[in-house]
């Protein structure tokens, strides 16, 4: 293999560049972003960016000497990957390479009837950051959508800034699905304790809007049930969608994300995905997952190389399941992997506390650390408790 393409100048995209040099690969790296910026972090788009605490160089992935031993292809769209005549069809040119690595992330979902709305955001690049930072003006009253992790965050910032903020959550516990339903209580207290109203159970029916044409800009939401709430300026966060469009007619299999086996390989030896965009099959159970975490892109990385590069899986993923945000002055952070029916332990602290840290059992077994502002406690507890099995060498 002489020649690589990494397709998707993301987080993912930067360290499996990075890895491909680490891991002793010394043939061409190309490196190509739809974004016309060198690599940047995106954990500080909702938080310390967005609230103007952070400069733009300190996002950043790559520094001189990673750019310098990498071809970047910046401003760059992908646009189909033909894997038989070992080419990559771009935005202003064609690619022959040896081999793939997929890490195209993918959009922000948005409502049907924000198109063309002004005042109404998602929050997925440098560019949606910096215009939502700019109506973020104290006083302003702004609709969430969306109680996530990247629709906590937001809340958290806005409110930091001086916005009247609500936040409207279709579950009836925000991030159940990740936490369980007990933590998730407990983390969803930080929104009223901090001045921000959630509404659980709350399905937005349309976006109310005033002006026509280029002018026309939101002034609230209607709920499901005709309820109305004023809005000066509205963020969904309600996920995102693979980038997989570009890779329709490549024959690899696809479906919410790139397929690929246990060890982030494609159909074909020489394709591997990473990030956002990877949904790999369980190496025990074959039961496929999708991430979109900062810590499974940066995992995932150094495994899709090593077996890229070996053309055939000599190291299988084994994710850490290790995730954290920021919201309000807390910080919550989550490893291993918890499921419905777990059995929450309390090991310091309570759910009424701001602080705490609890474990999640199962069969006798701790099988997940959540904590919540404890973090010497959790990294204690974590290594302890979750060591993961050795790859495969």
């Amino acid at each position: 293999m002489k020649s690589v393409a990494v397709i998707g100048a993301s987080l993912a995209g930067a360290r499996a560049a990075q890895e491909l040099r680490a891991q002793g690969f010394d043939g061409r790296v190309v490196l190509v972003g739809e974004e016309p910026h060198r690599p940047y972090d995106r954990p500080p788009l909702s938080k310390a960016f967005l609230a103007g605490t952070a400069e733009r160089e300190s996002l950043d992935l790559l520094d001189e000497e990673d750019a310098a031993s990498l071809e970047l292809r910046l401003g760059t769209r992908a646009e189909r990957l033909d894997p038989a005549a070992g080419r990559v069809v771009l935005s202003d040119g064609e690619l022959a390479v040896d081999g793939v690595v997929i890490a195209t992330g993918g959009r922000a979902r948005t409502l049907p009837a924000a198109a063309g709305v002004a005042g109404v955001h998602v929050l997925r690049t440098l560019e949606d950051s910096v215009a939502l930072r700019e109506e973020l003006v104290p006083g302003a009253r702004a609709v969430i959508v969306g109680a996530g992790f990247v629709g906590a965050e937001v809340a958290s910032t806005a409110r930091a800034l001086g916005l009247d903020v609500t936040v409207l959550e279709a579950l009836e516990t925000p991030l159940a699905r990740v936490l369980g339903p007990e933590l998730a209580r407990a983390c969803s207290g930080l929104h009223a304790r901090h001045g921000t109203t959630l509404r659980c159970g709350a399905v937005v029916e349309t976006l109310l809007t005033a002006g026509d044409g280029p002018r026309r800009r939101v002034t609230g939401v209607r709920l499901a049930g005709g309820e109305r709430l004023p809005a000066d300026v509205v963020v969904v966060g309600i996920g995102m969608v693979p980038a997989t469009g570009w890779l329709a007619g490549s024959g690899l299999e696809l479906g919410n994300g790139v397929h690929t086996c246990g060890g982030l390989v494609t159909s074909r030896p020489n394709i591997v995905a990473v990030g956002d965009v990877a949904a790999y099959a369980h190496a025990e159970t074959g039961a496929r997952h999708r991430h979109e975490h900062w810590t499974n892109a940066v995992e995932q990385a150094p495994v899709a190389v090593a077996n890229l590069l070996a053309g055939k899986v000599v190291r299988p993923y084994v994710p850490s399941g290790y995730v954290w945000s920021d919201q309000y002055s807390g910080t919550l952070q989550l490893a291993g992997h918890p499921e419905p029916g777990d059995e929450v332990v309390f090991v310091e602290g309570s759910a009424g506390d701001d602080a705490f840290v609890a474990t999640y059992r199962r069969a006798g077994a701790t099988v997940g650390v959540f904590a919540l502002n404890r973090a010497k406690q959790f990294t204690r507890l974590r290594r302890q408790a979750l060591r993961r099995p050795a790859s495969v060498a």
